[in-house]
């Protein structure tokens, strides 16, 4: 990359999540094989955390769905331990130490996904509290459930005693050298007490941890503030799968959310269902990516554009790599890295344009999508997309300079596609304006670039 990457606080987090592909069932290995590769391949784009994502504690985790009352690994006081037979470092209480420090070793940050409350286990058990009189069961919410997993009540947050298990666990995470926390089933319904509780149980624990909180449909703009107090980034959707309906519903809450993006706190658009995913996931079968190329790079071109975080849920190492060459398109990527003043400026008969300057003070982005289900071709005046007579236009994908009139950009995209534009001043096209002040280019022609590659094949449906 030409630049160096801001400060960790003002780019959106960068990593894989195992849920995509293995849903609750993922082992060690897969875990490492991933983050191996993302060593190899991805870290030197930014991508640099690896997150084990739900009921890693629960030995008989299976792909389509949860067991219910799962024989959770428990430890004395209650808090949930890797299950052995699946990461098999974590033998003999070592817990997630081991797989933390060679997933250290290879550059990367070692993340994992926690449901909220207090596993049911332990509230039948009444096992104790760290470090307190209480006990499980004293402490337990039993009318605060999750609607889509059984193992957890919530927690009661007019005793103290719910504070220092949050308190505990969270202190053992940090023993074992996590560094984020996917804390889920805190959004809807929007728990505030149990987010401010997580947030203080990260403070006290004496390492930098990273909180981000899911799932978030129906989150309101409302709540920005209480976010950004307690939380790295959050969810504004459910689940989201690789069906272009699921995309397109994101532009409408990245439009809302997208002003708002910073060091703050960051606005989650969900993980990127991209290259092979559904090996044992909780949704579909295990296929490639159903989303068109093209559908592919809108997907990406809006995640950059309006500045979320980008947590690949695909299986690396089985990935195509045209997956792979998407993911480390450092051109593109920089949109991310170095905007400020995201916003969509228009979305008009399929039309949706979205602007951004870089932090240079010179440079600015366009992203140019197009919701049609068939081919368009789009001419869009340079004023719309805040480029001037003078500028040169290059495409990021396709990594190609683009010729314009020095009044409108004719952009030809397939359905479902979108571009992403570098707007930078031309100082020879400058000096060779016309006498009405605008550029005249060598060849007046549009071109979008490479064509789109057929859909990836898919061996099985997915559900939101």
């Amino acid at each position: 990359m030409d630049r160096p990457l801001p400060a960790r606080r003002l780019r959106p987090p960068m990593g894989w999540n195992s849920w995509d592909c293995y849903g609750p069932s993922v082992t060690e290995q897969e875990v490492l094989a991933n983050a191996e590769f993302m060593a190899a391949r991805l870290l030197p784009h930014g991508w640099d955390t690896v997150v084990v994502d739900i009921q890693w504690y629960e030995p008989t985790a299976r792909a389509h769905g949860y067991n219910p009352d799962a024989p959770l690994v428990l430890d004395a006081y209650g808090r949930q331990l890797p299950a052995p037979n699946r990461f098999p470092s974590a033998a003999g209480g070592a817990g997630f130490a081991p797989l933390a420090r060679r997933v250290h070793d290879l550059g990367l940050r070692f993340g994992l996904h926690i449901m909220r409350g207090i596993p049911r286990r332990a509230v039948a058990a009444r096992l104790p509290v760290y470090g307190t009189e209480f006990t499980a069961d004293e402490i337990a919410d039993t009318s605060s459930v999750c609607p889509w997993n059984t193992d957890n009540y919530g927690l009661d947050h007019t005793r103290p005693g719910a504070q220092a298990y949050y308190d505990s666990q969270v202190a053992l995470f940090a023993e074992w050298g996590v560094d984020f926390v996917k804390a889920d089933d805190m959004l809807f319904p929007y728990h505030e007490r149990e987010i401010a509780a997580y947030a203080r149980a990260i403070e006290r624990c004496g390492r930098p941890v990273e909180l981000s909180l899911s799932p978030g449909t129906d989150v309101s703009l409302a709540r920005l503030d209480h976010l950004r107090e307690h939380a790295t980034m959050w969810r504004v959707c459910d689940d989201l799968w690789d069906r272009w309906e699921d995309v397109e519903a994101q532009f409408a809450r990245m439009a809302r959310w997208a002003p708002w993006q910073g060091e703050s706190g960051w606005a989650d658009a969900d993980m990127l269902p991209l290259g092979r995913i559904g090996i044992r996931a909780e949704r579909g079968t295990d296929r490639l990516c159903s989303l068109t190329r093209p559908e592919q790079i809108s997907l990406l071109t809006l995640w950059l554009v309006s500045r979320s975080p980008l947590m690949m849920g695909g299986d690396l190492p089985t990935s195509p790599p045209e997956t792979i060459e998407l993911l480390t398109n450092d051109e593109a990527l920089a949109v991310l890295w170095h905007s400020t003043g995201n916003r969509e400026v228009l979305r008009e008969d399929g039309l949706v344009l979205w602007t951004a300057r870089d932090t240079d003070g010179r440079t600015r982005y366009a992203a140019v999508f197009s919701l049609a289900d068939g081919p368009r071709r789009h001419e869009v005046p340079l004023g719309s997309v805040g480029a001037r007579p003078a500028d040169r236009i290059r495409e990021l994908w396709t990594r190609t300079d683009v010729p314009h009139d020095g009044r409108r950009l004719t952009v030809r995209l397939p359905a479902h596609g979108a571009a992403l534009y570098r707007l930078a001043e031309n100082a020879e096209n400058a000096e060779n304006a016309g006498d009405d002040g605008l550029a005249v280019p060598e060849v007046n022609r549009p071109y979008y670039g490479r064509p789109a590659a057929p859909p990836c094949p898919a061996t099985g449906s997915t559900t939101g």
